[in-house]
């Protein structure tokens, strides 16, 4: 009930507001802005899980850690700031119906790098990999980029529209942001490993030209509700 009252008296003030500022600019134009932009990603996170089970036991997680660092730095990766341990068993809790176990987070800067690493680590018989996440470095300072744009195409739609009826907009006296949070990018792992292992395939094969990994764009969407005051 308290939760309720509360909210009443919240919808209650915003009306309030709202009827205040209508009576204070009675002539006003309304207009929403909106702004996009694709973004290629430039960070792609990936998960390498190591398993005496992919080796049926004849290699420990310790000597398949020691190939894979190796192979990864013959790939140019700088293993001790783009590989973080996320999990790694221990033989003292190893039980019999079980095998250790190591699981690691890689950060690599594109798709090219992606596919190498991935290839790589394919011939060590490494295969369980996936991608968690893929963004871009500088992510928040693009998604600042675009709601400022929205909120200017929507300056120009209302100008645009008040000269269209010989007037000119005032000062800006209302402003709704909404927007949530980008979501990531998804992909579907089995997909995107099988079409790298088609690239494999084909450069072996002598393919006369490589094609780049396709990742999806990441796409910063934001809309804004302005209300200008007409002059």
């Amino acid at each position: 009930m308290k939760k309720f009252v509360l909210f009443a008296a919240a919808l209650f003030a915003a009306a309030a507001s709202m009827a205040q500022s209508t009576e204070a600019y009675p002539s006003y134009i309304q207009v929403n802005g909106r702004a996009e932009k694709e973004v290629v990603p430039d960070e792609f996170y990936l998960s390498i899980v190591i398993n005496e089970r992919d080796s049926k036991g004849k290699l420990s997680v310790e000597s398949q850690q020691r190939d894979m660092i190796a192979a990864l730095r013959r790939q140019g990766i700088d293993v001790e700031k783009q590989l973080k341990v996320a999990n790694l068993s221990s033989e003292f809790f190893k039980k019999k119906s079980s095998v250790a176990t190591a699981k690691y987070q890689l950060q690599l800067g594109s798709a090219a790098e992606v596919s190498k690493v991935w290839q790589a680590l394919d011939n060590l018989g490494i295969s369980n990999v996936s991608i968690l996440k893929v963004s871009h470095s500088r992510i928040d300072a693009l998604k600042e980029e675009v709601r400022v744009e929205a909120i200017r195409n929507a300056q120009q739609s209302a100008r645009t529209l008040a000269e269209a009826i010989g007037q000119r907009i005032g000062k800006c006296f209302y402003i709704w942001d909404s927007n949530n949070d980008i979501l990531p990018a998804y992909y579907n792992n089995g997909l995107t490993m099988r079409s790298m292992k088609m690239m494999d395939t084909a450069a072996a094969e002598g393919a006369a030209e490589e094609e780049p990994l396709d990742f999806k764009t990441i796409k910063l969407q934001y809309s804004v509700q302005t209300k200008f005051v007409l002059e």
